[in-house]
């Protein structure tokens, strides 16, 4: 938010310089988070004098331009160059002298500089309007006042101003702070605990009077709950033109562009108490009537910016006796709003309720100044007076007489908020005892009334406008932060409990991990949880929870798992040229199948190169067997020394395995399938692992170490490479395996798959090993060609497996 400080000074005469008022504002809790520039005029006129010409006769040696002298209050003239065909001797005229910065309209800056043209000497430039700033004509030098001394700076002779402008970086709850008099407020309670006594001045509204009543306009709310306060009124014959200058600077301090008398009032309005305003062209009012209601869903509406809106049902509406005009609170419509045409208007000042302009904001996509406010909940109180303040400015700056009474809508005022504070919580909530009646003197300067005074504390009254401030604490939050928290003493010696946590806390065993990924070259990603529904498969979209009112289609349902998001990342990534990734991330996913499910999980992506090819080891493309490793890794280093693995039958994985235990699957990897690297626009192959987090914290906490004797006989392993065909699963090797020797078969793994050349179409090679072991003997040699014959007669009877 931005507050211009010369705009702050109207309401609060301070004499300190930016930087310290910038500071005092921080300390109150309205954080500065930067001081800028601003000047009317680019570069202040800065080095731009009167001159007085002297003589001018033609060049010399060019027929348009003109040799003059000029006096500019030095020792001697200066001659000067001119093309302008309105210069003569005698002239009072703007001078940039040499060294002086100028600015062309696209705000690029050059230097004048001592030159010649044509031949002779030019010392300096007389200035067109354009060239200075202070206007586009650039049909001529101009002409000043005769009666202006040479030399005296330009500066003084135009109405221009500089100010400075405090960027406030200003949290949701200060609803108070989000006007320039609501910082003036606020500001002169600080001064006060610095016993800089200063008078609040506010804008007075006493002159106001109803010209005649030659314009009425009817008004029925039809939804108080949404709209609880109303008012309005009509000024007639009025002139829709430029602003003054002094209006538009300030619009353009705080970054607005001017648009018209009447709209940049209601704009200033809006910046000066925090009040938004909305103003309708009358004649577009038909039936001289306005009503302030919700329309049914689907009612198409067309908004300010040439968009046409579909309406929902709960969208407040401000509508006339035939149609829409306006989203009440958030946006103007396409054809009731003021044109240079409009003689007549009818001012609007409302207050509408916060969570119901929330939702119709967001629903839109919309965020103007009005509904950032009306969303945060202003001033019910002050919407009168906002409204008699508008109506003056625009009588003063638009001409026009007010022609009907004020109409107010107000059937329910609201009850003042009471609270009751007690010394002792602001002592042990602050830490320090703060003398009674300082927190009185806080108290007052915050417009907080006090209505009695106890031995325990005070019972207090809290302004409308501070509807943030509802508890107790909320009160000491105030008093804290007038009072200083840079004036609470901290004590020497601290005291602290040791708590008695478990070494399986979850982020304890997050940050082991996580140190030994980074160990090894792993990166640790935060994705958002968000992702679009077309990430999805159909599996997933049917058990995805979906948000009601989502801020794009992009970010519309929670992740069912952590692939898709993660996936936007290494997309994201190889689209920017970096193709080798080691990637983790701890993150959650969301399923809702009657109930709603919130799980943990660990995963990790791993694509291209292990590391940088050098002279000392050449490239080597990470492979199943590498994120293989990895995984072995991370679960030995939580303390799972004894896995099954069996066949992965994740449908976002071409191949993969899972890792079991106590029947409960740990962790699944593999390699992602090309149709879902397709949907995320990824072309290189990615390696994926997905550890359950939630089970593998369980499975810490609650397994028991069960130790098993070491085999006295040896254990043997056989591997085939089997020829299949592409529809045979390593899950059907897997069981088919067991199924024909379950008594010394003891491990079956999948280590190597091969697709590609030299290979027929249509088949893939399996690279499987078995390991066998007898528990009571050393196997023999034809032990284990009947077992590893039998297995292949299996395999090549049940599957059409072969032998490469």
């Amino acid at each position: 938010m931005k507050i211009s400080y010369n705009w702050l000074k109207q309401f609060l005469q301070i004499d300190w310089d930016a930087q310290k008022t910038g500071e005092l504002l921080t300390d109150l809790g309205l954080e500065v988070e930067g001081i800028s520039q601003f000047e009317s005029v680019k570069g202040g006129l800065k080095g731009i004098v009167v001159g007085h010409v002297l003589t001018c006769v033609p060049h010399p040696n060019a027929d348009r331009l003109k040799l003059t002298t000029v006096d500019v209050g030095q020792e001697s003239p200066l001659q000067i160059v001119c093309g302008a065909p309105n210069v003569a001797a005698g002239q009072k005229v703007p001078v940039a002298t040499i060294g002086t910065t100028l600015y062309t309209k696209e705000g690029e800056a050059w230097v004048i500089k001592k030159g010649k043209i044509r031949g002779e000497e030019s010392q300096g430039m007389i200035c067109a309007e354009d060239e200075i700033g202070l206007g586009d004509s650039h049909d001529g030098i101009m002409i000043l006042n005769e009666v202006l001394e040479p030399g005296t700076p330009c500066s003084k002779v135009f109405d221009t101003e500089n100010d400075e402008v405090f960027e406030i970086g200003l949290t949701p709850n200060r609803a108070d702070a989000m006007s320039h008099f609501g910082v003036a407020r606020d500001l002169k309670a600080g001064l006060e605990q610095k016993e800089v006594i200063k008078e609040l001045v506010t804008p007075s509204t006493s002159n106001f009077s109803i010209d005649n009543r030659s314009l009425k306009i009817d008004v029925e709310v039809k939804d108080s709950h949404r709209a609880p306060r109303y008012c309005g009124l009509t000024i007639s014959n009025l002139i829709v033109q430029e602003s003054p200058d002094w209006l538009k600077n300030r619009l353009r301090a705080i970054g607005l562009s001017p648009i018209n008398n009447v709209v940049d009032v209601t704009n200033y309005v809006l910046h000066e108490l925090g009040q938004p305003l909305h103003a309708f062209d009358a004649s577009k009012i038909k039936g001289n009537k306005i009503e302030v209601k919700t329309l049914p869903t689907g009612t198409k509406f067309r908004t300010l910016d040439d968009v046409e809106r579909e309406l929902h049902e709960e969208d407040l509406m401000i509508c006339d006796a035939e149609k829409p005009m306006c989203i009440a609170g958030v946006f103007g419509g396409l054809y009731s709003g003021v044109t240079e045409h409009t003689s007549s208007i009818f001012l609007e000042s409302a207050y509408f309720d916060p969570v119901s302009i929330r939702k119709t904001a967001k629903r839109h996509g919309l965020n103007t100044d009005a509904s950032f406010r009306f969303e945060r909940g202003i001033d019910i109180n002050i919407t009168e007076y906002a409204l008699k303040r508008a109506a003056l400015l625009i009588r003063e700056i638009a001409g026009g007489y007010i022609s009907s009474e004020i109409i107010d809508l107000y059937p329910k005022k609201p009850q003042d908020r009471q609270v009751f504070l007690t010394f002792d919580k602001i002592n042990n909530l602050i830490g320090q005892e703060i003398p009674r009646d300082k927190i009185k003197a806080i108290l007052s300067s915050l417009e907080i009334r006090i209505n009695n005074v106890t031995e325990s504390g005070l019972g207090l009254t809290i302004p409308s406008y501070r509807v943030d401030v509802t508890r107790e604490v909320d009160v000491i939050e105030e008093i804290l932060r007038v009072y200083g928290y840079n004036n609470i003493d901290f004590k020497e010696k601290l005291n602290a409990s040791i708590a008695k946590t478990s070494r399986f806390e979850n982020h304890r065993i997050q940050d082991i991990i996580g140190d030994m990924l980074a160990g090894k070259g792993f990166y640790e990603i935060m994705t958002n949880s968000l992702v679009s529904v077309d990430s999805l498969s159909e599996t997933e979209t049917t058990s995805a929870v979906k948000m009601l009112n989502p801020l794009s289609a992009d970010l519309s349902v929670l992740r069912t798992s952590m692939l898709s998001s993660g996936l936007q990342t290494v997309g994201y990534n190889h689209n920017r040229q970096k193709m080798d990734l080691k990637l983790f991330e701890f993150g959650k996913t969301y399923q809702h199948d009657g109930a709603y499910k919130e799980k943990q999980h660990l995963a990790l992506y791993i694509s291209g190169e292990r590391h940088q090819d050098s002279w000392v080891v050449p490239s080597r493309k990470t492979d199943f067997f590498y994120l293989k490793g990895i995984v072995d890794t991370v679960l030995a280093r939580l303390g799972f020394n004894w896995l099954e693995s069996h066949p992965c039958t994740d449908e976002h994985l071409s191949e993969g395995v899972s890792y079991v235990a106590n029947d409960k699957v740990l962790a699944t990897f593999g390699l992602i399938g090309k149709a879902e690297l397709k949907k995320h626009d990824v072309k290189q192959e990615v390696l994926y692992a997905d550890f359950d987090w939630d089970v593998i914290l369980e499975s810490i906490n609650t397994q028991n170490k069960v130790f098993k004797e070491i085999p006295k006989f040896p254990e043997v392993t056989r591997d085939f490479a089997l020829l299949v065909d592409e529809s045979v699963t390593f899950q059907k090797v897997y069981d088919l395996a067991w199924k024909t020797e379950n008594k010394l078969l003891k491990k079956v793994n999948l280590f190597d798959v091969y697709t590609g050349k030299n290979l027929p179409e249509g088949k893939k090679s399996y690279a499987v090993s078995f390991t066998l072991l007898d528990e009571n003997k050393t196997l023999t040699d034809k032990q284990i060609e009947k077992i590893m014959g039998k297995l292949l007669a299996q395999f090549q009877k049940e599957l059409g497996a072969e032998l490469r």
